[in-house]
């Protein structure tokens, strides 16, 4: 039975949050990534987190899978180690396309680096972006396959909980890190600018009230090729759910020291968590026809 860890180390982490308005230029946008890497470096962060799809963003099916790359031979996941090699630190790779061997669609795959440049883990994106939006439609599915398992890694005693973008959405996945042991949520995104300024906030503090956690949320921002437009608003958010630093507009980034001690006095003093009731809760049947929660999603389950 997963229970909420409880020894919580001491001192803090110094996490920095990358924005960037990444197109289909490869090469382009991995120059920013390093730039921007470095001024985090040079601000004596521990752990950059750059946004989804850092390295490519393209208009067109064909234009991602012309970027994806093999794992054993990805140009993306080597520059990821030789930069956090280079500037001793923990770097979350945003994400960047992977192919499967033997499979058509892609992986939405978020890595994560020691200062060794080491890869630690990747976590492949588990909700899709299948969404009408009046003028706007996406079927992230029609590319990418879903993954199917919630991960947390350790980087020296402070365990982050993976997530990408639309998992925003989905407060199961966060409520499972969280008694996984995740005391930091990283949230590599490409929020839509047509969502954006009504929800992406929101979603984050709440994820972050909700759970007594850091949630680090890294953005695109900006017009893309095509009609896509990232809403930015690259955000820290503390466990208490204030904002602690955010970056609306423009490449760059935000820095913030993540202390521990200050987290754990506000699960000392707001025990929500050990307040749970898991032996009372109950998953309800299938939903009322016509209710809109009476379909299966893309991939199967409810």
């Amino acid at each position: 039975m997963s229970t909420i860890p409880s020894a919580i180390p001491s001192g803090t982490l110094r996490a920095a949050c990358v924005q960037m308005c990444s197109g289909d230029d490869k090469a382009h946008n991995l120059a920013t990534a390093e730039r921007l890497i470095g001024a985090a470096a040079d601000a004596s962060a521990h752990l950059v987190v750059l946004p989804e799809n850092f390295s490519m963003m393209g208009a067109s099916d064909a234009a991602r899978r012309g970027a994806a790359e093999d794992a054993e031979s990805s140009w993306v996941l080597g520059f990821l180690s030789e930069q956090a090699s280079r500037h001793r630190m923990h770097i979350v790779g945003g994400s960047l396309l992977l192919r499967v061997a033997g499979q058509d669609r892609l992986r939405n795959a978020c890595p994560v680096f020691s200062p060794d440049g080491k890869l630690l883990a990747i976590y492949d994106k588990m909700h899709l972006f299948d969404v009408d939006l009046g003028a706007e439609s996406y079927r992230e599915s029609a590319t990418i396959a879903a993954g199917d398992e919630p991960k947390s890694v350790d980087i020296g005693g402070w365990s982050l909980g993976l997530s990408i973008c639309y998992d925003l959405r989905f407060p199961e996945v966060y409520r499972i890190l969280t008694l996984r042991g995740a005391l930091v949520m990283v949230v590599p995104s490409a929020f839509s600018a047509q969502t954006g300024p009504a929800h992406w906030e929101v979603l984050v503090r709440a994820r972050a009230l909700e759970n007594q956690v850091f949630v680090v949320a890294a953005g695109q921002v900006g017009a893309r090729p095509g009609t896509f437009a990232a809403y930015g608003h690259t955000m820290i958010v503390a466990p208490w759910g204030q904002v602690l630093a955010s970056l609306r507009e423009g490449e760059g980034h935000v820095v913030v020291d993540l202390d521990l001690r200050g987290q754990h006095e506000v699960r000392s003093r707001l025990p929500a968590l050990p307040h749970r009731r898991p032996g009372v809760y109950r998953w309800p049947p299938l939903a009322t026809p016509g209710s809109g929660y009476d379909r299966a999603a893309p991939g199967g389950g409810w």
